[in-house]
């Protein structure tokens, strides 16, 4: 074979690989037994994600799962961290035959098709992090990330979930989730979803942002109003 046809042949193939990746976001619709319009959103990073489900008209939270996964041809395996409607899941590793091409993902023998919204590619905090410190009386204090408490939030290139859960207890303590946008500094959220608190769907909350030291410094308000300094690190 020829080096130029070789070129073309290997980056042919690469690409096809590069587009079976699922790393981004991805979109379904349904109808629930109620007639109402459910919205999946599923991200993944590198190595993790996570899929919620909320009615579209009104952002009602309905259920959320994720963990860590990996793919082997068209065998994706699964280990679950959290799940807040089967906890009993937690901890449990499966594997399912998934169909995917660069705009679908399907999972073989599933009711739900796919579409992709991102590659992962946008704004600079693409990834899964998990919270690793505070400001508390005017000093950063970190913490170890490497325990069953966790609070992970993770993002594609435009859209964020984070999700506070033990993978201990197999307990889930909360979700939110929505639209994001990294600019100049400031890194602004848009609620779709909030399990804690269902009326702050709609509202837009904006942050100061800084990557330090390979960490997300975050600070500004919550969504109580409350001034807040965190930082975030990348999961490994």
């Amino acid at each position: 074979m020829k080096p130029f046809i070789l070129f073309i042949a290997l980056f042919c193939i690469t690409t096809s690989l590069w587009a079976q990746s699922p790393v981004g976001a991805w979109e379904a619709m349904a109808t629930n037994q109620h007639g109402e319009q459910v919205r999946a959103v599923v991200i993944f990073s590198e190595k993790y994600q996570s899929i919620a489900y909320y009615l579209a008209e009104t952002g009602e939270f309905l259920r959320t799962n994720g963990g860590s996964w990996s793919l082997n041809g068209n065998t994706m395996t699964e280990t679950v961290e959290y799940d807040s409607a089967v906890p009993l899941r937690v901890g449990n590793t499966t594997s399912f035959e998934i169909e995917i091409t660069d705009s679908t993902l399907k999972v073989v023998g599933g009711d739900l098709e796919f579409t992709r919204i991102d590659e992962g590619k946008e704004g600079d905090l693409a990834g899964a992090w998990l919270i690793s410190g505070r400001e508390r009386d005017g000093e950063i204090q970190m913490r170890d990330t490497d325990q069953p408490r966790k609070t992970m939030k993770i993002l594609s290139g435009t859209r964020f979930q984070w999700i506070a859960y033990n993978t201990e207890t197999r307990e889930f303590m909360g979700t939110g989730g929505g639209t994001y946008t990294t600019k100049k500094g400031k890194y602004t959220e848009n609620i779709a979803f909030f399990s804690r608190d269902n009326s702050r769907v709609g509202a837009t909350l904006e942050f100061n942002y800084k990557l330090e030291d390979g960490n997300w410094h975050h600070s500004g308000k919550s969504s109580k109003g409350d001034p807040i300094h965190e930082v975030w690190s990348k999961r490994k």
